[in-house]
């Protein structure tokens, strides 16, 4: 497995796959997470922690996004932080 693919299965497992298998979420939600998804799958595996970032710091877009996720009772990326940090880090992408 990739480091691309070990992050985005991290996430989908975290956070994508329980919005996008929902009947209970919104088209909104679900689009949402299917663009993050692509823009994601876009970089490399030091590309995608930096997008993690971003999205945790906070554009306009992103902090939307996560309260929408948390209106409709989904984790957002800032729920799975500590095991984010702790797993995909300097020392990972190095290795």
């Amino acid at each position: 497995m990739t480091k691309e693919e070990e992050l985005m299965h991290f996430l989908q497992d975290r956070v994508f796959d329980p919005i996008l298998d929902s009947p209970e979420a919104s088209k909104g939600l679900k689009s949402g997470v299917r663009l993050t998804m692509m823009r994601m799958e876009q970089r490399d595996a030091e590309g995608m922690v930096a997008y993690y970032w971003s999205a945790i710091t906070g554009t306009e877009n992103s902090t939307r996004f996560a309260h929408q996720m948390r209106a409709e009772g989904f984790t957002r990326f800032e729920e799975v932080l500590d095991e984010f940090r702790d797993r995909f880090n300097s020392r990972w992408l190095r290795s």
